[in-house]
């Protein structure tokens, strides 16, 4: 198959021109409250909306197919560009970031990790915090559209299991994708309507619900302030945040199909129901623990451990406590929680629940099988059995997110940061969880003293837990390059 260019920059173009287009967000905002910041998203939107409309029109062309390099193309090349234009805001305004900081504090907002290097969000003008909600919200619903619509198609780590019908022809991926995501599109905005309205109604003000609305449901955890969500010390906006959360960690299809009239299927499917039992196992298990060492009351204990334990396993990053003072059990239990996320067409990062499932089923059978030699047995999930394809998909997809991580860790660490930080930094990293552990990038932290180096390699972790690591790593073989 011959890479045909012209629609893989056709579609960065117009990624470009919204990306400028929503920078008069931040403009407005910015002339609303009188910060003179304004200028500095006028000439970032004048600039990349510059790029995308010159792309644009030297494409000469029309999307009719893909085939799957230029898909695999397109959703590389777009999230390595997105975050480098949106990083432009940053440098130009008072902030005055570093193009490392800059590109650091950008690719976190895209893929929803969270991580930040601004020293004082209580003292930054309101244009960048709301910029940084954008690029988070954006990420969310790029990313749960991609999973429905690109991510099946390139058969990542197991992926395949979620295609939809009408997927299966060349010739119908593109109508039918372009119907999927305005559902999305749909169901992703009502629901931060509806969040915005909730934070507002519970005593946050419009600009703080906006915000932290945006960045809940595409559960990404950038907040207004430096304490987070435990800035406003309110048990109903834990409460709201919570129930967010656990709405962006839930399919997003399922609630089209609520729209459409069936309910049920939310409840019914195997793995909203295997992520809301482990959520509810692990915030019971933190909570009594915290109980038991005297930490907090009985009510505290359980408001704590709910809020961080779902923030962490859905990878959103809010805190409203330092939790690195809870003790090493519950650390370790964070640390492996961080792996976990959310499950497969949420705005969730992480290994992903399905997964575990699926690496379950295998193993089960291969345990018969050791009993029986004899006999056959087939792993199966949601009563389908699984073929060798998908069982070995997610198996390496398993192997490949570990050794990313050790690796990673093992780079930070020759930076000179102690191994907590590392660890956990790249862990956090490649699973878009946001805050580490450790005084330095746990939660009342920052990644701003991490060395430049240490950024790009966290950013490119970023990146590679985001687009669920095949999707990056395969562009390095040449037999992706030859014709």
């Amino acid at each position: 198959m011959i890479i045909d260019y012209r629609p893989v920059f056709l579609v960065l173009g117009f990624m470009l021109l919204i990306l400028g287009i929503g920078m008069i967000i931040p403009i407005l905002v910015n002339l609303y409250y009188g910060n003179s910041d304004w200028a500095a998203f006028i000439t970032s939107s004048m600039i990349t909306c510059f790029f995308g409309i010159a792309i644009i029109i030297s494409t000469n062309t029309k999307i009719n197919n893909l085939n799957i390099r230029e898909a695999f193309l397109i959703t590389i090349i777009s999230w390595i560009i997105l975050p480098i234009f949106s990083s432009i805001p940053f440098m130009l305004s008072k902030l005055g970031l570093s193009f490392t900081d800059a590109f650091f504090e950008s690719m976190s907002g895209i893929t929803t990790t969270g991580a930040t290097v601004i020293l004082d969000l209580n003292n930054t003008n309101p244009g960048i915090l709301i910029w940084r909600s954008i690029l988070q919200w954006l990420g969310g619903l790029g990313i749960i559209i991609m999973a429905f619509t690109i991510l099946p198609i390139l058969k990542v780590g197991g992926m395949q299991m979620f295609r939809i019908e009408g997927f299966e022809t060349q010739e119908k991926v593109i109508p039918r994708a372009t119907q999927v995501a305005k559902n999305l599109i749909f169901i992703f905005s009502s629901l931060t309507i509806l969040w915005i309205f909730l934070y507002f109604l519970s005593g946050m003000g419009l600009f703080d619900a906006t915000i932290h609305a945006m960045t809940t449901i595409a559960t990404g955890g950038y907040s207004s302030h430096n304490s987070s969500i435990g800035h406003f010390d309110n048990i109903s906006i834990d409460a709201i945040a919570i129930f967010g959360m656990l709405v962006g960690s839930i399919p997003f299809l399922l609630y089209v199909q609520c729209f459409r009239g069936k309910p049920l299927n939310l409840f019914k499917d195997s793995q909203v129901q295997l992520f809301l039992f482990i959520v509810i196992f692990f915030v019971s298990i933190v909570a009594i623990y915290l109980y038991w060492t005297d930490t907090y009351g009985l009510f505290n204990s359980l408001r704590y451990s709910a809020f961080n334990v779902i923030s962490v396993i859905t990878g959103t990053g809010y805190a409203t406590t330092n939790f690195n003072e809870w003790g090493n059990f519950v650390l370790i239990l964070l640390f492996f929680l961080m792996f976990v996320g959310g499950c497969a067409g949420s705005t969730t990062c992480g290994i992903k629940v399905f997964r575990f499932q699926v690496l379950f089923e295998i193993s089960r059978a291969q345990l018969k099988q050791l009993l029986q030699p004899h006999a056959i047995y087939t792993p199966h999930f949601k009563n389908k059995s699984l073929d060798e394809e998908i069982a070995s998909s997610v198996m390496g997809f398993f192997y490949l997110y570990i050794i990313t991580v050790c690796i990673l860790a093992v780079l930070l660490a020759l930076l000179g940061l102690d191994f907590l930080t590392a660890l956990s930094g790249a862990a956090s990293a490649v699973s878009n969880v946001g805050p580490g552990l450790g005084s330095m990038i746990g939660p009342a932290g920052n990644y701003n003293l991490i060395p430049d180096l240490g950024k790009w390699l966290l950013a490119l972790g970023m990146l590679l837990g985001r687009l669920e690591l095949f999707t990056v790593f395969v562009i390095i073989l040449p037999r992706f390059w030859n014709d």
